[in-house]
């Protein structure tokens, strides 16, 4: 089975062919332009494939409701040009296959369920801390959406004592987001994050907004496995210092021999690497395809 995938991000698209094992056989990335532009390139890549399904996992935030009549469109992201863009349409418009469309955070969840970190498990949340900050999330063996699909990049944070910083998002200001990501970080020092050494103080103060929603989404959801991935997650030396402002937080309150004796196996990067994304699109192309039969 031919299966082609789409990581939608907000900074570049990645685009790739793969099978029902998950394995990627190729790929392409360019640069996230207006979007039929964009998608024009990614038509033009697919278009001699023998693709059978797709899947997308998109920055959003999207309609994801397939009752609804904006189904598949961006709806209020602040991407410029793609507010009200029908993805899945024209898509359709291209390719008579079935199509899997989800967050990117949620596909990266999906692809860590089914072939990495997570596997085996029937819950898990996997954060993406990059250009933005968001969630995807795995309960009881099944994606969640609800309203709209969760936006844990945007839960209120309580401020760092010594951080007087406003904040980047557009929406919410100092939110877990506009705190966090890599253009708050770089906003804040006056360099990228990966311009800072290991011990400066900006790790520290990152570690303390990521360990409070990781805090309250444990007592909120109780996953088996947290999962970090995006740019910023590249710089190794955050994760024993978020595993420890969790541990601070919690205060021992949930008693899971998983948080109180193994956070290193808890609290974990991708097991998938950078393929999280692409690969967990595969998975709902995968998805699509079985549910069309």
């Amino acid at each position: 089975m031919r299966v082609g995938a789409i990581e939608a991000g907000g900074t570049k698209f990645i685009c790739g062919i793969g099978n029902e094992k998950g394995e990627v056989l190729d790929r392409i990335s360019f640069p996230t332009d207006l979007p039929e532009p964009t998608l024009e390139q990614a038509v033009a890549y697919f278009r001699d494939k023998d693709i059978e399904a797709i899947g997308v996992g998109s920055f959003g935030p999207l309609d994801l409701d397939r009752s609804s009549v904006t189904y598949g469109q961006v709806t209020t992201t602040p991407k410029p040009g793609w507010t009200g863009f029908d993805f899945v349409g024209y898509l359709k418009q291209n390719f008579p296959v079935p199509i899997g469309f989800d967050t990117d955070v949620n596909a990266a969840v999906f692809g860590e369920v089914k072939w990495g970190a997570a596997n085996g498990l029937d819950s898990c949340v996997y954060y993406t801390i990059g250009t933005g900050v968001g969630v995807g999330v795995y309960a009881e063996g099944n994606l969640v959406h609800g309203l709209v699909h969760p936006e844990g990049g945007h839960v209120l944070t309580r401020r760092h004592p010594k951080d007087d910083f406003k904040g980047t998002c557009p929406f919410h200001g100092d939110c877990l987001e506009g705190m966090s990501s890599g253009p708050a970080i770089e906003k804040r020092w006056g360099v990228k994050g990966n311009e800072l050494p290991d011990d400066h103080e900006a790790w520290d103060m990152e570690a303390y907004y990521l360990a409070q929603a990781l805090s309250g989404v444990i007592v909120l959801l109780s996953p088996k496995k947290v999962i970090l991935g995006g740019g910023v997650m590249h710089q190794k030396q955050l994760f024993p210092l978020i595993r420890k402002q969790v541990l601070q937080n919690l205060n021992g309150y949930v008693a899971s021999p998983a948080i109180l004796d193994d956070m290193d196996n808890y609290i974990v990067p991708p097991g998938l690497g950078d393929n999280a994304g692409l690969s967990g699109a595969l998975a709902l192309g995968i998805e699509a395809a079985s549910l069309a039969i």
